[in-house]
């Protein structure tokens, strides 16, 4: 096992399979990556809405990566574990006309800068915010040979925002191309379900994690082990089910179904037993609902419902 830098430029803002990669990786191996804030380091400490309004939306996201990974192929599983998350002292987030879940009330451009302490921020007093740092965009090259916008999530990971996505945590993502082709980005110092505003607390962030490869083992779409410590899914961590469509009732429909599977399949329940569990067990969550047109679910059971099991 290696350990690796990767510095932020030059940053990619689309997905495509095409794109060659800047870090080659062994299984096992360890990437300290440098990401840009969402912006792709245009909004700085101090700037104002009009610089902001200014700024080159071509740019957003402004992924690190991508990452080649050794022996990858399709149908294959890549586990990205999460090491460490640090953001760098600020962070901001904005209103934008046209854009956010309530895009109708609020018409007025706003940019809103954050002073981040190491666990908190008190700067929209008198709230005090806690700060669990995590990238908004982790994912692999999708599986069709095109270019694609970031904002949009998919069954390759990417814009999912989901917030457990912390250090301690882990993500499994389905290999789509040769070399899995892996990218991350969009940090948040902290995000609450859902995103509404259109943004979280958008931070530059140093990030450390960690590479396994899994072969020939089946995944239809992101799978987060989230961390073993207090998190948004319990005390003791949770296994989540993240799923991204148009249509939110089916995105949840599909999340929920694959929980079920998932059930059956690592704990040996029938397939009534899993959806009764569901029911009663199963926390429904939004994670995003501002990357129109795809909004993001995530089912989660926490891990004091079931027997420990190491899955991949």
């Amino acid at each position: 096992m290696a350990e690796h830098s990767l510095s932020a430029e030059p940053t990619h803002s689309r997905w495509n399979r095409e794109l060659k990669p800047r870090l080659w990786i062994e299984s096992g191996d360890v990437v300290h990556l440098e990401c840009l804030d969402a912006s792709g380091g245009q909004v700085r400490p101090g700037a104002t809405v009009e610089e902001f309004l200014a700024i080159d939306r071509e740019r957003i996201h402004a992924l690190t990566g991508p990452i080649g990974l050794v022996g990858a192929e399709p149908g294959d599983v890549l586990e990205v574990g999460v090491l460490d998350v640090q953001h760098k002292g600020w962070g901001w987030t904005s209103v934008i006309s046209g854009l956010g879940f309530l895009d109708e009330r609020f018409t007025t451009p706003y940019l809103f800068h954050w002073q981040l302490e190491e666990k908190i921020t008190q700067t929209l007093a008198p709230a005090v915010v806690p700060l669990r740092p995590f990238c908004g965009v982790m994912g692999v090259a999708p599986a069709e040979p095109a270019e694609f916008r970031t904002r949009p999530p998919g069954n390759f990971g990417g814009n999912m925002d989901v917030r457990d996505l912390v250090a301690g945590s882990t993500l499994y993502l389905p290999v789509l191309n040769q070399s899995a082709l892996f990218s991350a980005g969009d940090a948040h110092a902290a995000q609450g379900d859902g995103e509404v505003c259109i943004n979280g607390i958008e931070c530059p962030a140093d990030v450390s994690l960690r590479f396994k490869l899994h072969k020939q083992r089946q995944l239809g779409g992101p799978l987060v082990e989230a961390a073993n410590t207090t998190t948004y899914s319990g005390s003791n961590g949770a296994w989540i089910v993240v799923e991204s469509g148009t249509d939110t009732m089916a995105a949840a429909r599909a999340a929920t179904s694959r929980m079920i599977d998932l059930l059956v399949a690592e704990w040996g329940f029938s397939p009534v037993h899993a959806y009764i569990l569901c029911s009663v067990a199963m926390d429904l969550r939004l994670a995003q609902v501002v990357n129109r047109p795809m909004i993001t679910v995530a089912a989660s059971i926490s891990k004091r419902v079931l027997p420990q099991r190491t899955l991949f």
